[in-house]
């Protein structure tokens, strides 16, 4: 499964500042107890079932460590594996390897996390469905380019990358322009004409006003499912329709067998457990 990663740039920065909250001020311990000349051999393993994410990271963290050890992987971001499977094995200097070993399993043990949580929800959705799982901008300051990567890894889309990437009307934007219509009208007077307005309803009442004022994707915040279908049957195709807000895996397969469009999950970024990987000297 073929996913791109976050821009070399990013990724660069992003481990950088990684590894310096770590390693600034150096391994005392591996500096006591290692020889500097000793070289070693570590294997990364999955500890669970997993959905592989992080891979391009694990290469960037200890390429920035020390350009002597050497990263050959054995599987690709994306794929499904069991506990015990091998992803990695590393070589080169002892201590440079220990010295980049917990920062490169932060990252993926928290990524991995984040993608097998995606595909939990994807593979809930009904055979053939075109509803989508997203994600939401719910995601760890400074990491957000590598959580949604990992939405991606695990068969997911991305939301709006940013509050610059498009116009998403929610409860305080209506309350602070006055409501719902003067919202949608404010919006499509500012906007770009290629950029589509998508405003956030709480309620049945939010629905009619939002669609009259010609939104073009309504998100249902906190709607029951009896109250999706409802909506569903109003909207007849006049918006996009994403549904947010009290998502869980056993509301998914219903939700995709009504025919919603988009269903966006926060809990993919915030509340996804990290997986149980492990760097095994050999």
């Amino acid at each position: 499964m073929q996913v791109t990663p976050p821009a070399p740039t990013v990724l660069a920065e992003t481990v950088r500042l990684a590894l310096s909250e770590d390693i600034d001020r150096g391994d005392i311990t591996s500096e006591a107890c290692v020889e500097p000349t000793a070289l070693g051999t570590a294997t990364l393993n999955a500890r669970e079932r997993l959905v592989v994410c992080g891979l391009p990271i694990l290469e960037e963290v200890f390429g920035q460590v020390d350009l002597l050890i050497d990263v050959e992987t054995h599987a690709e971001d994306g794929d499904l594996v069991e506990a015990g499977t091998a992803l990695a094995t590393l070589s080169g200097p002892a201590t440079s390897i220990l010295l980049g070993e917990r920062v490169a399993l932060n990252f993926l043990q928290r990524l991995t996390g984040v993608s097998t949580m995606t595909r939990r929800f994807v593979e809930t959705l009904p055979s053939g469905s075109a509803t989508r799982i997203t994600d939401t901008r719910k995601t760890t300051p400074g990491l957000r380019a590598f959580e949604r990567y990992a939405v991606r890894c695990g068969g997911g889309h991305n939301h709006r990358e940013d509050l610059g990437a498009a116009v998403l009307i929610k409860d305080n934007h209506i309350a602070a322009a006055g409501g719902c219509t003067q919202a949608i009208e404010r919006a499509r007077a500012y906007a770009p004409h290629t950029c589509r307005i998508e405003c956030e309803v709480d309620t049945r009442e939010q629905l009619d006003e939002a669609l009259a004022a010609g939104a073009d994707i309504v998100m249902l915040d906190n709607f029951s499912d009896d109250e999706v279908r409802d909506a569903l049957a109003l909207i007849d195709g006049r918006a996009i329709v994403e549904v947010s807000g009290g998502i869980t895996l056993e509301r998914v397969a219903a939700l995709g067998t009504l025919g919603v469009d988009v269903i966006s999950v926060g809990a993919l970024t915030h509340s996804s457990p990290s997986c149980d990987l492990g760097l095994d000297w050999s």
